[in-house]
């Protein structure tokens, strides 16, 4: 007959046998856990090297060791790394957050297109949304400065079927570039242009803080170039022009995908796409 007790108390293993199995999980992507001894709760953002990154509703990312001591749902539970997906298996994601097309070949160019008043706005709205803009046969062209945009809109007018899009630097009420911006909405060019914008005097500002692994940005006083102001009190060369270009390939480094940039300027450029891709 079965004996309920078992044979030998003293035998190997009598440890483990009572022990109760936590359910190993999946450190996937935008999965919310709990850290168990301190409570901190965010999604998974990012795994490797044995670590799993972990932002939180403010924003505030912490790293973590891959293991026990993590809650899902209330539950312990032990995160493993996620198992590797196949290269072509399930849909794809830009870095802008949208899903990639199958075919990815470009669309011919519209007519229509998006201007932003300079080289660096241009580099990061295509580091960012390039794959859609390709997708969606949208050009960006930078203007160096809006006051050149009423020049651009005579030599070749906008129309229902060539709609313009513009991303202004630091568009705040009562502004020159908001005034230059309202001017030229109620002109007669106003009814196939959109003009949108950030707060930030420089779009080197769109980029978070966290991205860049400062606090914020620093405040530049008046009569100083801004970036030349932010290179020195981050501690960069700022000599040269050559210095602010590195400055800037370091900052556009530090961004992987529209979670890097601030909402107030992802809100815009979506905009923009739609406004100049309705048919």
């Amino acid at each position: 007959m079965d004996d309920r007790y078992g044979t030998d108390v003293l035998a190997d293993g009598w440890r483990t046998r009572s022990a109760k199995q936590l359910a190993r999980v999946e450190a996937s992507r935008d999965l919310v856990v709990e850290i168990a001894h301190d409570g901190f709760c965010g999604a998974v953002v990012g795994v490797a090297s044995g670590m799993v990154e972990l932002e939180d509703r403010h924003s505030r990312r912490r790293l973590f060791p891959l293991g026990p001591g993590f809650l899902v749902d209330g539950a312990d539970v032990v995160l493993v790394a996620p198992t590797a997906v196949p290269a072509n298996s399930g849909p794809k994601r830009t870095a802008s957050g949208s899903f990639a097309a199958e075919d990815s070949r470009a669309r011919v160019a519209r007519a229509s297109r998006i201007f932003v008043e300079g080289r660096h706005d241009a580099e990061l709205v295509e580091k960012v949304w390039g794959d859609d803009l390709r997708a969606e046969g949208v050009v960006v062209e930078y203007l160096q400065g809006i006051d050149l945009l009423e020049a651009v809109l005579d030599e070749e007018p906008p129309s229902a079927t060539r709609r313009y899009g513009v991303l202004v630097d630091h568009l705040v009420p009562n502004s020159k570039e908001s005034r230059i911006a309202q001017a030229l909405e109620r002109g007669r060019h106003g009814q196939h242009i959109r003009i949108v914008g950030h707060p930030w005097v420089d779009v080197w500002q769109c980029v978070t803080p966290r991205a860049m692994g400062i606090e914020k940005w620093p405040e530049v006083p008046r009569g100083i170039e801004f970036k030349v102001g932010v290179c020195r009190a981050l501690g960069w060369p700022a000599r040269d022009q050559a210095d602010i270009a590195r400055a800037w390939q370091r900052i556009l480094g530090a961004v992987h995908s529209y979670r890097d940039l601030e909402p107030a300027l992802l809100g815009r450029v979506e905009e923009l796409i739609d406004f100049v891709t309705l048919d």
